[in-house]
């Protein structure tokens, strides 16, 4: 019989300085805006943040660099973070840029247990030539091997969770967070709707309970999770 998982915020105390932690979301879907808040309060330090973007000013992962936590950012875009973009410039945070579609399969490796992934994406550019990047030769064609992402945690939003951990998600929060949720040593999710054990549609589910580890149930859906009017 699995066990309940639900906790509450608290849970995210358990979270280290020096912590890699995965944050779900595609802009404002999947985004855990109140873990994210809970983590802030916390205050925890030396952060790498692996995230497909870093939110906008006053949201989210704004918070953290507003605090200074952060000690490194792995995302596709931080275009629009102004703040994200200064701590850039002034050397206070390291950025890495993945291209999206290579930092979900980075994502995707770790979860399945690879050690990474061979792609031909930035050959010839600056992209191959960074740091790190390991150019090799395949079947006579140059290709770059990127290696997995792993992480230490991995918090999540979900529209739909039961006790147990069963995950829904919203849209096009499935782009990154069923993929996350594989590849963190623990996962933390919180979710706007629990339902009883055997209420969601298994056929339906987008990440099963293994991989889930904690599970938080919001009192109350805050605005910031509304879509952002421009």
């Amino acid at each position: 019989m699995m066990r309940n998982k639900i906790t509450d915020f608290s849970i995210i105390k358990t979270i280290p300085d020096g912590a890699t932690i995965m944050v779900g979301g595609f802009g404002v879907p999947g985004t855990p805006f109140m873990l994210l808040e809970a983590l802030a309060d916390h205050g925890a330090k030396d952060l790498t943040i692996i995230k497909n973007d870093a939110n906008e000013v006053g949201m989210g992962i704004d918070w953290l660099l507003s605090n200074g936590q952060v000690k490194q950012l792995i995302v596709s875009h931080i275009g629009l973070n102004r703040q994200a973009i200064q701590c850039m410039n002034d050397g206070a945070v390291i950025v890495e840029f993945v291209p999206q579609g290579i930092l979900a399969e980075r994502i995707r490796a770790a979860g399945a247990g690879l050690l990474g992934i061979v792609s031909d994406i930035g050959i010839g550019t600056q992209y191959a030539k960074g740091k790190g990047k390991q150019v090799i030769n395949v079947a006579g064609q140059e290709a770059i091997f990127e290696t997995a992402l792993a992480a230490d945690f991995a918090i999540l939003h979900a529209e739909q969770a039961d006790n147990v951990g069963n995950l829904l998600y919203a849209a096009t929060a499935r782009n990154f967070n069923p993929l996350m949720a594989m590849a963190a040593k623990t996962t933390i999710a919180e979710v706007e709707d629990l339902v009883e054990l055997g209420a969601l549609n298994p056929n339906h589910i987008h990440t099963p309970a293994p991989f889930i580890d904690h599970v938080v149930v919001m009192p109350n859906v805050p605005e910031v999770y509304d879509v952002v009017k421009r």
